[in-house]
């Protein structure tokens, strides 16, 4: 059965997020873009913060394996292995990703739950 369409976009997005391909990641968010990250109390609000937010990772070496993403028309569901890097620091985690979608199909809400969350913390501070 193929992939539902927000479920093959969530995989372009993906895919263009790990070629840094950033104007295809960007096309599928909404401007209006709530983004939780893992341990955060408040989400990182609109698009254009969002971009910047993903900017102040450019120390760190980010890569994801998408295990599985389910979607229907309004909601999609994403789990992923992660491998971070920075100087001499990797982490290892996995992460389930939740994400509200509007009917463009762009993401207007994301939350992340990982196995892991303090160290997640301790990484990335």
């Amino acid at each position: 059965m193929p992939d539902h369409p927000n479920a093959t976009r969530y995989r372009e997005m993906s895919s263009a997020l790990e070629t840094g391909d950033m104007s295809a990641m960007e096309a599928g968010i909404a401007d209006d873009i709530a983004w939780w990250e893992i341990g955060a109390s408040e989400p990182v609000r609109g698009k254009q913060a969002l971009m910047e937010r993903m900017q102040g990772f450019a120390d760190y070496n980010i890569s994801a394996e998408l295990h599985d993403v389910v979607a229907n028309d309004d909601h999609l569901i994403a789990l992923l292995s992660v491998t971070a890097t920075k100087g001499d620091d990797t982490l290892h985690y996995r992460t389930a990703e939740i994400h509200h979608v509007n009917a463009d199909g762009q993401v207007t809400e994301r939350w992340a739950f990982s196995d892991d969350t303090q160290a997640i913390i301790d990484f990335f501070q």
